[in-house]
């Protein structure tokens, strides 16, 4: 049986999400990159596959699922231990705060991140309302609140940690966490940078966004000089 392809691009904190849930479940993934600055989500070929044209998108041998929180889910409950995975729990209660948490990334942390990034990577933004950065610290304070364990639900790893901490580790690599203001995240950060394939699978990409960012910053200052 091939493996999974993944559709992604290193800078994208869904896509990372993705590739860390194969790397706790043990799966290989064949990586197809897309390179969003070059709109090549918007191609016709990649149209076909998700008509919303978004990333990352897995063909699991013919089968194709978007949205990372969705991905992640499916590879769980497909490749999973059969008599149940602690990554996304069996328990109802418990699954409903990781579906939480899923919901939180999606509505909270990336889409504020993103909503901060996109006009200074695609349409030449040279400043960013002071509101937007705000959020990014609000949202940090909201994560912080809810650690009261170690991990995001309970004291175990689940699909909100691995999710979550992909936009967690862009978002500091550009705003770095103040560990005396939120030590419960910063200490939650340390705890999963221990994974022996957090390295290369997420911090490498945050911070090679964070690079890109800041130079188009400088090069949309300079342009509009």
């Amino acid at each position: 049986m091939p493996n999974i392809k993944l559709y992604t691009a290193k800078l994208s904190p869904p896509g990372r999400s993705v590739e860390l849930t194969a790397k706790a479940l043990g799966l290989e993934l064949d990586i197809v990159p897309i390179n969003l600055l070059a709109q090549e989500h918007l191609t016709e070929a990649f149209r076909k596959l998700n008509p919303q044209h978004t990333i990352p998108l897995i063909d699991d041998n013919g089968t194709i699922v978007w949205d990372s929180h969705a991905i992640n889910v499916y590879l769980v409950s497909k490749y999973g231990k059969p008599e149940g995975d602690s990554l996304y729990p069996s328990d109802v209660v418990q699954r409903s705060k990781v579906n939480a948490a899923l919901h939180f990334d999606s509505g909270v942390l990336f889409a504020r991140f993103r909503f901060y990034l996109e006009p200074i990577l695609y349409y030449g933004a040279t400043e960013t309302p002071q509101e937007k950065i705000d959020n990014l610290y609000r949202a940090y304070e909201l994560l912080n609140d809810t650690l009261v364990d170690e991990y995001i639900v309970g004291n175990e790893m689940t699909l909100a940690d691995l999710s979550c901490i992909a936009s967690i580790a862009s978002m500091h690599a550009i705003f770095p966490i103040d560990a005396g203001k939120y030590p419960r995240l910063a200490g939650w950060v340390e705890r999963l940078a221990k994974l022996p394939y957090y390295e290369a699978t997420n911090r490498a990409g945050a911070e090679e966004l964070a690079q890109l960012y800041r130079a188009k910053l400088e090069e949309n200052r300079t342009n509009a000089k």
